[in-house]
């Protein structure tokens, strides 16, 4: 028997239809259902087999529902928590898969506590660290989160067990789960996730500005394209994560435009060792985590 009975996805785009993919691989639910802000990407989903049964709103969404994931950029939560807040039933658990987790959370508080009866002990914060640069449910993958990691950041008022039963679920799709504190995962992210999307589309266009930018992209190669590939994600998405996360993000951006006039001086004085030094340890620490990355041999 499935773990989960019916769960529903809010937002079947990669994330979200990565999710309902997975826990049907492992045959982890018996039924998922899809709702979003418009027709065409769940009728897609329907037939692509992400999703069983398109809801008709909220309300047939939420009757019966064990888990509830949303699944849609960070800057359109709080009006979907308001209006899934009244048709929330005792028992279902909701999360999200948003980027940034503050706002998140202060939006959840103000959908579900302000009701007659708190529900925001059923809503658990989550952020699966997984993700491509192409959105859509086509991009949608049932192997996205394998040995992927995803971080829960559970409020004060979340009860353990069911905690450990959205751990559960993401432990079926074949992520490994981790926890922080919500203020903890914004800062983490902003240097290692949020930083280096806003410098790939800065670049990107910086250089698609230029008088000269169809020699510039004729002659681009493989180094480009490495450094790049991230400024072909969701803008919308990104949008909203920068903006929510803005003051983490320039603090990030602060300590990076130091770093720069450091490597200016550097090459302006021709200090061939001095950038030689910083380079072989940005390479050792990108090699240390490379091998970290990988699993013990026999496995």
């Amino acid at each position: 028997m499935p773990a989960f009975g019916k769960v529903v996805v809010c937002g079947v785009g990669l994330i979200g239809g990565s999710f309902a993919l997975a826990l049907k691989a492992a045959g982890a639910v018996a039924e998922v259902v899809g709702l979003g802000r418009s027709r065409a990407p769940l009728e897609e989903a329907l037939a692509l087999g992400v999703i069983d049964r398109i809801a008709a709103d909220w309300a047939d969404a939420a009757r019966g529902a064990d888990l509830i994931l949303l699944a849609m950029p960070v800057g359109q939560m709080p009006p979907v928590m308001a209006a899934l807040a009244p048709h929330l039933q005792p028992g279902t658990i909701v999360t999200d898969g948003g980027s940034t987790k503050s706002d998140v959370v202060a939006a959840a508080r103000a959908a579900f506590g302000a009701q007659s009866q708190s529900k925001v002990d059923q809503f658990v914060p989550g952020h699966p660290i997984a993700g491509a640069e192409k959105s859509g449910v086509t991009a949608a993958t049932a192997g996205l989160y394998r040995d992927k990691r995803v971080v829960l950041t559970p409020l004060a008022e979340n009860g353990a067990a069911a905690v450990a039963r959205l751990a559960a679920a993401w432990e079926a799709c074949g992520a490994k789960v981790s926890q922080l504190a919500a203020a903890d995962h914004d800062c983490v992210f902003a240097a290692v996730s949020h930083l280096p999307h806003l410098l790939a589309f800065a670049l990107v266009h910086d250089l698609a500005g230029r008088d000269n930018a169809d020699q510039l992209f004729g002659f681009a190669a493989g180094g480009f394209r490495d450094f790049t590939r991230i400024a072909s994600s969701h803008p919308e998405m990104w949008r909203d994560i920068c903006v929510a996360n803005r003051a983490a993000l320039i603090k990030e951006l602060d300590a990076y435009m130091a770093e720069l006039l450091k490597t200016r001086v550097l090459l302006a004085s021709a200090d061939g060792a001095g950038l030689e030094t910083m380079f072989a340890t940005a390479r050792a620490r990108r090699d240390l985590w490379l091998d970290s990355l990988q699993p013990p041999s026999g496995e």
